[in-house]
């Protein structure tokens, strides 16, 4: 009768060290009781890299002189608005306060 724990003994024995070295040639995870782990997901490539490299470059954001173009380029655009009374409201006068003032 001892023998054949014994025999069960030694066999799970061999399989955990099967399954250990195993795992340690293939570079994966024991995991012998089952439990979640994160390592699913932090093997998984970052695509933070591929995300960016989607985007093209933007020059604009890096010369000054285009930053200060387009910023002119608004400013006589608003001041063209504000000669045909288009422009914005000034502090206080929107149309929340023309509201209120009903």
């Amino acid at each position: 009768m001892a023998s054949g724990g014994l025999k069960n003994i030694l066999a799970s024995a061999i399989t955990q060290g099967v399954a250990e070295a195993r795992a340690r040639i293939f570079g994966h995870v024991l995991n012998p009781t089952g439990q979640r782990s994160a390592h699913k997901i932090l093997r998984k490539k970052l695509i933070g890299e591929k995300v960016a490299a989607w985007y093209p470059y933007d020059i604009k954001k890096d010369d000054p002189l285009v930053m200060a173009e387009e910023e002119n380029l608004r400013l006589s655009k608003l001041e063209m608005l504000k000669r045909r009374g288009k422009g914005p409201p000034k502090k206080g006068q929107g149309r929340r306060a023309a509201k209120r003032n009903k």
